[in-house]
């Protein structure tokens, strides 16, 4: 295969790994019926923990992560190390097949052709991502995110502040094929969050909790 066909293979194997709603699966299997239908209802962890099962959440958060992560490892490891230039920058064809296939993974679990194209929002799977493939930038966008929920209690916007800053941390530690991808997620993850945006400037968004909703 050529280096176009390697990636068009990586990013269906992502979209596909991506599109597994574990969020909707576990809250099934433990007899909380459709996530769907309670709270935001969004298939991610942030609505899972709305069950009040802190376990089911956690569950979903990782298996999330696992899933864009592990489309990248794949692509990393099963494909050639051969040298590629992307967009004027040198890298090679395994890294840039691994952040298309991470991104894809990302694509998938927010437009899950299994419901519709209604995914998640996209923070546990970009997490995942940036993990895989640049552990140093998911690290400090891991503690912003943990900072910013800590202190104001509001899941998106604790997402969507570690988001912003995950092109700057890339800048500074990453080469910059991986900023360009990250930027792409960033602008995917924002657009997913539109609601919860307007939701934060009218004061109307809801706070993390872990009292049982259903």
């Amino acid at each position: 295969m050529n280096d176009l066909s390697v990636f068009a293979f990586w990013s269906v194997v992502g979209y596909f790994l991506g599109s597994i709603p574990f969020g909707l699966v576990l809250t099934r299997l433990a007899g909380y019926g459709d996530i769907r239908k309670i709270g935001s209802g969004n298939i991610g962890a942030t609505n899972v923990l709305r069950t009040g099962s802190k376990t089911l959440a956690l569950l979903t958060v990782l298996l999330d992560a696992f899933k864009a992560g592990f489309a990248a490892w794949l692509a990393y490891h099963f494909t050639s190390d051969a040298e590629y230039y992307f967009l004027g920058y040198g890298s090679s064809v395994k890294v840039i097949a691994s952040l298309i296939a991470g991104l894809f993974g990302i694509l998938g679990h927010m437009f899950p052709v299994w419901l519709k194209f209604k995914g998640g929002k996209g923070i546990s799977s970009s997490l995942g991502l940036l993990l895989m493939t640049c552990p140093v930038v998911g690290w400090i966008a891991l503690a912003v995110w943990l900072v910013m929920a800590f202190l104001f209690r509001y899941s998106s916007l604790s997402a969507l502040t570690a988001a912003v800053c995950v092109p700057f941390i890339s800048y500074l530690n990453a080469p910059p094929v991986y900023t360009f991808f990250y930027t792409i997620v960033v602008v995917l993850v924002i657009f997913k969050h539109h609601a919860n945006i307007v939701r934060l400037l009218k004061g109307q968004e809801s706070k993390i909790s872990f009292k049982k909703k259903v």
